[in-house]
């Protein structure tokens, strides 16, 4: 089932919640290092985008290639945990108030979970037979 145009605005509407959180988590409290997580989350996904073509081909062993899919799923987790931990470590550190690190975790998944939404509604299956 192809998406529509409900899906683009609903995801385009999670999307903006999501970077609003994270830039009034800045704004009140005039310090801008939460913003980082924005950052971080929109370069989450391409690790995992790159790394996903370099598999196999249909003269290759499956064993050989599964190991650049792995190591771009693996930075992709190390990139995603970063963008959950900073803002505790933040706070932690009491560079951040809590309240703004609530708030960039949330706007942070909100914009990582957007992306992933996008990706699984928009993806195309290549087949040779179709």
């Amino acid at each position: 089932m192809a998406a529509g145009l409900k899906t683009v605005i609903l995801l385009s509407f999670v999307l903006a919640v999501g970077f609003l959180l994270i830039i009034l988590s800045c704004a009140l409290w005039a310090n801008w290092l939460p913003f980082l997580v924005a950052l971080i989350f929109v370069l989450a996904p391409l690790p995992n985008a790159l790394f996903a073509h370099c598999g196999a081909d249909d003269f290759s062993a499956h064993e050989s290639t599964a190991s650049a899919v792995d190591l771009g799923r693996f930075i992709t987790a190390t990139v995603v945990v970063t963008g959950f931990a900073l803002p505790i470590v933040l706070t932690h550190s009491e560079v951040i108030k809590p309240a703004a690190c609530v708030m960039s975790i949330i706007g942070g998944g909100l914009v990582y979970g957007t992306i992933l939404a996008y990706a699984a509604a928009f993806r195309q299956d290549y087949s040779e037979f179709d």
